[in-house]
């Protein structure tokens, strides 16, 4: 029984002695007999109205019964007691006299009365020191103690269940198999690393490939989040800490994973509050006890995080997080394991191509694929489909990207045809250019934030991206803007993302990438993982940020000059691209393809653009193996 439970109970029980009290003191079936003077007691046994006289040994008060039944009761004065028996014998009317003895029962009126409320009250003032100091205690004591979760299911999961991240899962096999025969290493001398930090985009698998890696074992994982450490008690983190250790060295071999270790972990020194200095001290014990457990123990420490540039740099030395791990955005390959992986257990059809989805999803984690198949499943339920078909894959991804289907705006004419020339302007720029990505679908339904969108996918995934990419795509997003200003002479808000792509391109290509010929090879701004106390102030002069701002300007004006000429060149095929939207709303690559037929690349007559030089021996090679 919990203590406010009994409290109540408690209390319960002392407002029913009271009750009963109350009842047995004020009886109404025993009304108190009501007191009169003596003079007028004696005046009523003089004039013969007196049946009954009854006195009480050792007490001045004694009770009359009149003739007509009443019971009148008085105080005999001190020292009249035998004068008055007397008066009563020489009555003119007989009267019976009776001397009774005082109640020998034990006095329970007196006893609750008096140590009733005496009681209650110390139970009452017991009540109310407990819930204020024990009970407070009480709520110390259980944020001291450890949050740890225990996964009674690890073995349920293994490496198996993960997919698109390979080399990760190589190098915890190491990991897994000291835990599972740790005599297999030890004979040679070597130590297993104590700990191993996972890090890389949300929704990557971190979390599964830890789970993964105690499945695989067969030991205990102990799951904690960051935040878990962070408590408003002073000295809570700490203590957590050694209770999360201390309960995995007792039931070693075991892992322990600490997601969103940045919450605890990031940069000391930050600032002087007293929250930093508690996360400060969290982080302290937290290094103690990587370097006070033995790698012998069998207890191995993982953690995650999606930013480990900002952590401190104690954290990530050599013996304390020997392995460091990326966990990125899975490759081609990766993505077509993970679609596999997540279709077991759905219904498909055979007209579903799993290649299909894993090329139109470049840049999805293993959580978006788990989401666009389960919205796939979804449509599939609601609009009564047997199975799941490639026509509800191709919107759930639609949905996924563009978000739901705006079915309730109603656009007018006017602005159906601004947004179709918007959407055939970016297609049409990006189709044209030598260094964009294919376009795979144009529409004009409204999804999400968006009226219309253009959807260009490549053909393979890229880890690099070059200038002139960079440069081709900024044409194609201010494709749309030049198409409005071309046909209607009117531009209107709706390139107001494009703009703000354009902007950010154009001045991480000045400022970060050293693609400006003006500023050089120099990076302006404050790097990643710096104090946010640098942030708030910039590395170079105002001269040079106003060569920045010029140099920004130059590139968009050169991508919007761009954009023009090629409206401009091919405005037949722009009209046709607009009226084929307005018609039938969305067009796949196959349609595109059609009407795209017999369009040239299109050339630059720039001579400092890179794309209108002759191309290397290093270029026409990886030309060559591309094309393999």
């Amino acid at each position: 029984m919990s203590s406010s439970l009994r409290i109540r109970v408690l209390l319960a029980l002392l407002a029913l002695a009271t009750a009963v009290l109350v009842v047995t003191t004020f009886d109404g079936s025993t009304p108190e007999t009501p007191r009169s003077d003596f003079s007028e007691l004696a005046t009523l046994v003089e004039n013969g109205e007196v049946d009954r006289v009854t006195f009480t040994q050792g007490s001045s008060v004694v009770t009359a019964e009149t003739v007509d039944g009443e019971t009148v009761q008085s105080v005999v004065p001190p020292g009249f007691t035998d004068e008055f028996a007397q008066q009563l014998l020489d009555s003119n009317r007989p009267i019976t006299v009776e001397t009774v003895s005082p109640s020998s029962g034990f006095p329970w009126g007196t006893v609750l009365g008096t140590v009733l409320p005496l009681l209650l009250m110390v139970v009452l003032v017991w009540a109310i020191l407990t819930r204020m100091g024990g009970g407070s205690g009480k709520r110390a004591k259980k944020q001291f103690t450890s949050r740890t979760r225990t996964d009674s299911d690890t073995s349920s999961v293994t490496f198996a269940d993960v997919a698109g991240a390979s080399e990760a899962i190589v190098e915890l096999n190491e990991i897994k198999q000291f835990l599972a025969d740790p005599n297999r290493f030890r004979k040679y001398g070597a130590k297993i690393p104590k700990g191993v930090l996972l890090y890389g985009p949300p929704g990557t698998g971190k979390t599964l490939i830890a789970r993964a890696v105690a499945g695989e074992a067969g030991v205990p994982f102990y799951t904690l989040s960051g935040s878990d450490f962070v408590e408003t008690y002073a000295g809570v983190g700490a203590s957590r800490v050694r209770a999360l250790f201390e309960e995995a060295r007792k039931n070693a071999p075991a892992i322990i994973f600490v997601d969103e270790i940045d919450a605890v972990g990031r940069h000391r020194g930050g600032g002087g509050g007293a929250g930093d200095q508690e996360r400060e001290a969290t982080l302290n014990q937290l290094l103690v006890e990587m370097d006070g457990f033995d790698v012998d123990s069998g207890v191995i420490f993982i953690a995650a995080t999606n930013r480990p540039d900002i952590l401190d740099k104690a954290l990530l030395r050599p013996g304390r997080f020997d392995r460091q791990i990326g966990v990125e955005t899975p490759d081609l390959a990766g993505r077509r394991e993970i679609v596999a992986v997540h279709a077991k257990n759905k219904l498909f059809g055979e007209n579903v191509d799993i290649e299909s989805i894993a090329r139109q999803t470049p840049g999805f984690t293993g959580a978006d694929i788990a989401n666009l198949l389960n919205e796939a499943a979804l449509l599939s339920a609601r609009r009564e489909k047997p199975f799941i078909t490639q026509a509800e894959v191709e919107d759930a991804l639609d949905r996924v990207v563009a978000g739901p289907e705006r079915s309730s705006t109603t656009l007018s004419e006017k602005e159906k045809h601004i947004i179709a020339y918007h959407e055939a302007g970016h297609a049409l720029v990006g189709h044209v250019l030598p260094n964009t990505d294919p376009i795979h679908k144009v529409t004009i339904i409204p999804r999400g934030r968006a009226l219309g969108w253009t959807l260009a996918l490549p053909e393979r995934d890229k880890v690099l991206r070059s200038q002139s990419e960079l440069t081709d795509e900024m044409a194609m997003l201010l494709g749309g803007r030049i198409a409005e200003e071309l046909i209607f002479g009117d531009p209107t808000t709706g390139a107001v993302n494009d703009i703000e792509r354009v902007t950010a391109i154009a001045r991480s290509m000045v400022t970060t990438f050293g693609m400006s010929p003006t500023l050089g090879l120099q990076k302006f701004g404050i790097g990643v993982g710096e104090s946010y106390a640098a942030q708030t102030s910039q590395n170079y002069s105002d001269i040079i940020a106003s060569k920045i701002d010029s140099e920004v300007q130059t590139l968009v004006d050169r991508a919007a000059e761009e954009a023009r000429e090629i409206l401009t060149l091919h405005r037949p095929v722009l009209d046709t691209l607009a009226e084929r939207l307005i018609e039938d709303e969305t067009l796949n690559k196959d349609e595109l393809a059609d009407i795209f037929a017999g369009l040239p690349v299109f050339q630059t007559d720039r001579a400092s653009d890179p794309r209108t030089q002759d191309p290397s021996p290093l270029d026409l090679r990886n030309e060559e193996l591309s094309n393999s």
